[in-house]
């Protein structure tokens, strides 16, 4: 395959048959970027030598709000943590995530403003911003963008990977799991390992970028200019990989109902009792 139809084909995949693009600028990490896929099966083969360093390594070079560094990483490899880091990812309403327990490793990506607690505490100073929502966001938006870096020097050295945002199903659970001290909470877990060749997983599609794209101010678009043809990208998918009849507005309703919460509602005092006061 030349360059330019494997590109031609990444751009299909994702954004299937809506407008693409014709002006990005390609290179090697670029095609890596948007050949991102989630990956939920994995080989019985052990994270490489290596990999979890370089994933650390990846995950530091990210930007981080004002260089204070306010995040950590929790990996679990144990098989028993595992099973349980599984059993989390269940809700009351929603089934969770049984192949947690088969993945070689599952990272913890932490918002951690406990350092920095510590550190302001004994040099005298007073630490009051941990009482304010900001400070949940900072370190929270600190560790998405570590996750971020590190999944994609995963990807660029053959490994794959999910986010598991349901972990949050259970945040007091799991903080007392693996010990997190106060203020600090686990933003989203991600099984990583070596993709299951004989369980492929597909390049999901995403919306046209004239529906995320504003140039110079926001401007609010009615659903019905570009929703049907995102819907038709998104049942074409589907419907290729053999995956139940339903809409993605319909996705969009669910994900908007309390009933998605499945116990992340009681996040807030969770997070008020690790420190975080939200003020």
């Amino acid at each position: 395959m030349t360059d330019s139809s494997r590109r031609r084909a990444l751009l299909e995949a994702r954004y299937g048959q809506q407008a693409t693009p014709e002006n990005i600028i390609w290179n090697e990490q670029i095609e890596t970027l948007l050949a991102h896929r989630s990956v939920r099966a994995f080989t019985d083969e052990p994270l490489p030598e290596g990999a979890l360093e370089t994933v650390v390594a990846a995950a530091q070079s990210a930007s981080t709000s004002s260089n204070l560094h306010q995040w950590s990483l929790v990996s679990v490899s144990d098989p028993e943590t595992k099973a349980e880091l599984a059993r989390l990812t269940h809700g009351a309403k929603f089934a969770g995530f049984d192949f947690v327990a088969q993945a070689p490793s599952v990272l913890l990506w932490v918002a951690d403003m406990s350092r920095s607690h510590e550190i302001s505490v004994e040099k005298g100073g007073d630490p009051v911003v941990t009482d304010y929502l900001d400070s949940f966001l900072m370190s929270s938006v600190d560790a998405a963008l570590a996750a971020q870096n590190g999944l994609v020097a995963a990807e660029a050295i053959g490994l794959g990977g999910v986010y598991l945002g349901s972990l949050r199903n259970h945040a007091k659970e799991l903080a007392d799991l693996i010990g997190l001290p106060a203020y600090a909470y686990v933003v989203f877990g991600m099984a990583i390992g070596t993709p299951d060749p004989h369980r492929p997983s597909a390049v999901h599609p995403r919306p046209a970028q004239d529906v995320v794209l504003h140039r110079e101010r926001y401007r609010t678009r009615p659903t019905k200019e570009w929703i049907e043809d995102y819907e038709i990208a998104f049942k074409d998918f589907r419907t290729e990989y053999g995956l139940r009849d339903k809409t993605w507005s319909h996705s969009v309703v669910m994900g908007m109902g309390l009933e998605y919460m499945d116990g992340r509602e009681n996040l807030r005092r969770t997070l008020e009792q690790r420190g975080y006061l939200l003020r």
